[in-house]
């Protein structure tokens, strides 16, 4: 304490020394030096002498929100130290030269945010001090948006949503906005109430909440805010998110559509019709029929289902519901078009008899909603178009089954059919256009006759077989005007085979004639060259025996070949006996000349021939 009285009487006998002699310092500093809240600051004081001091010493002095002010660092010619026991004595550096000064403060607070002095004393060359303003700041955090969970009328003034920024330095401010265009207050219109709240860590929390008439066509609207603050050297910001708020408002208009099915309706559909309004929340609603608005018809939740429509299903539906505001019924209408096909009439009906050479029309008809196409077939194979067929110079291939197929080409599925089944009457015809047929066949053999005839009635097959009594019939198939019968019989002479085919209109035969061949035994000079090719080859075989013998016996007695129950012998220098060889040869000869007789077999003389 002493110190400081001392020091302040020395500064005072200084000015009154300075004031005589007219001697100047000149002191320059910023005004606001602006830093992140932890980060380094730096306060610069340079100065200037209007003449060269003697001594000289710079003071660093730091004014409280109290008014208090409190010396933090000295030094002077001949020394420098930072002051004990004060806020900064841990957290602040000095450095300067003969002309400037730099006090570092490390890790500002927001508590730092005050005026700090740099007094500069040149004796009699001058004195003087300035100060600079430090600006403290730390962003707050992001916005946090919360929109009303209920849903809002329209026509009063309610509550939105309200919006909170914490933890920000210096006090930030909160903007509200839709489909990003501000919000202004204004009277009985929109109005904003913001709360501010500081924490004892200095931080600003702010909370605002918006409240507005919203209108109908806000359904789609997106709100949210947007908070700015202070950093150094300008200004920023940060939106929130957008939310979209529910609105409520009455029902003024009712639409129906039908959800299924897609495109035309035809009878045996399942029908969805679905009503809307324009109100919200959805308002319940009721479905009838226009002639019969009495008579409510069975739905949920806005949809009408009808199962296995017809035609008289048809008209106009009504889906029905009650403006709040007005007490009134709001109504929608939609009509309902269920296209139909009648099944198809053929005529003639069912069965004709026709005679053959004779013409025919047929026609098929089907009542339809809409334009119809009508296929007729045959075997299942296209056979004409149109509502008409025309048969000329009817055969038995003229016979069958006919279908018409009706078809609307406008909607997928609906289609009816018909038939008629026309039966050609006449005598018989057979299936081959021979007649008659002439076999040779070997005497002894099975053969198959077949005999295929239609005819309307059917025919009745009959045959009569001369030059054998050993056959018999094995197939008899019958279709509505065809017959088929098979027989097999064994050629034993010259037969003849006769089928008839009868009915009421006529007969028609076929004939079958066979003749007999008997058995030839093969000419005996195509078998003496067959015998003399036979005898070469077995002549081949046995001489190459021979060899492959003889070259195994040599290599036997070379040694080459082990031979003997123990799978061993020894090798001896014997020459081989050209007898034995000429015995082996001689023993070939006689299985060979053996052999041939075999072969050719016992001839005899001439003479006993």
């Amino acid at each position: 304490m002493a110190c400081r009285k001392d020091t302040l009487l020395l500064v005072i006998l200084l000015s009154f020394v300075t004031f005589y002699v007219r001697a100047r310092v000149d002191i320059a500093m910023d005004e606001t030096v602006s830093v992140y809240s932890g980060d380094p600051a730096r306060i610069h004081c340079q100065y200037s002498f209007s003449e060269e001091p003697r001594m000289m010493m710079v003071q660093w002095f730091v004014k409280y929100p109290n008014g208090s002010r409190e010396r933090i660092s000295y030094r002077d010619l001949t020394m420098e130290k930072v002051d004990e026991g004060t806020d900064y004595t841990d957290r602040i550096t000095v450095a300067g030269n003969n002309n400037s000064e730099t006090l570092t403060i490390h890790s500002v607070k927001l508590s730092d945010e005050r005026e700090f002095f740099c007094q500069v004393n040149g004796m009699a060359a001058g004195n003087g001090e300035r100060k600079t303003h430090l600006m403290v700041f730390d962003p707050p955090e992001g916005p946090v948006i919360e929109g009303v969970p209920s849903g809002i009328s329209v026509g009063h003034l309610s509550k939105v949503a309200s919006c909170e920024a914490r933890k920000g330095y210096p006090k930030p401010n909160i903007t509200w906005y839709r489909d990003e265009t501000p919000l202004v207050p204004m009277n009985g219109e929109i109005n904003v109430v913001t709360l501010v709240t500081r924490e004892a860590s200095g931080y600003y929390t702010v909370q605002s909440e918006l409240q507005y008439k919203v209108p109908k066509e806000d359904k789609d609207s997106f709100f949210s805010c947007k908070v700015s603050y202070l950093v150094p050297g300008g200004v920023r910001s940060a939106p929130s998110q957008t939310i979209n708020i529910t609105v409520h408002y009455p029902t003024t208009t009712v639409e129906l559509w039908r959800e299924l099915p897609k495109g035309l309706v035809k009878e045996g559909d399942t029908v969805e019709i679905r009503c809307q309004g324009d109100g919200n929340p959805p308002p319940p609603f009721t479905f009838n029929r226009e002639q019969q608005p009495e008579v409510e018809l069975e739905s949920s939740n806005a949809l009408l289902v009808l199962h296995e429509v017809t035609r008289r299903d048809s008209g106009v539906y009504q889906c029905r519901t009650l403006d709040l505001d007005t007490g009134e019924d709001v109504v929608g209408n939609m009509h309902l078009t269920v296209h139909y096909l009648d099944p198809a009439v053929v005529v003639p009906k069912d069965t004709e008899v026709m005679s053959k050479g004779e013409s025919l029309t047929a026609t098929c008809n089907a009542l339809s909603s809409l334009n119809t196409s009508t296929v007729w077939l045959k075997d299942e194979k296209e056979i004409g178009r149109g509502h008409t067929l025309f048969l000329d110079d009817a055969t038995f291939d003229t016979a069958g089954e006919y279908f018409c197929k009706v078809s609307v080409p406008s909607l997928r599925g609906l289609q009816t059919t018909g038939s008629v089944h026309i039966i050609v009457q006449g005598a018989p015809e057979m299936k081959d256009e021979e007649t008659e047929a002439v076999l040779e066949e070997r005497a002894g053999k099975w053969v198959n006759l077949t005999c295929e005839a239609r005819g309307y009635p059917r025919p009745i097959i009959a045959w009569s077989i001369y030059g054998t009594q050993n056959w018999r019939e094995v197939v008899n198939r019958v279709t509505e005007d065809t017959v088929q019968s098979l027989v097999t019989l064994k050629v034993s002479s010259d037969t003849t085979a006769i089928c008839n085919a009868t009915n009421d209109m006529g007969v028609e035969t076929k004939t079958y004639s066979i003749k007999s061949i008997s058995m030839v035994t093969p000419p005996a000079k195509f078998q003496a060259e067959s015998s003399g090719i036979i005898i070469v080859i077995i002549i081949i075989c046995i001489l190459l025996l021979a060899i492959l013998g003889s070259v195994f016996y040599f290599l036997y007695k070379k040694g080459k070949l082990p031979c003997g129950r123990s799978g061993k012998q020894e090798i001896t220098t014997e020459k081989p006996n050209k007898e034995d060889i000429v015995v082996e040869m001689k023993a070939e000869k006689t299985e060979e000349a053996v052999l041939l007789k075999g072969v050719n077999g016992d001839k005899k003389p001439t003479n006993d021939q």
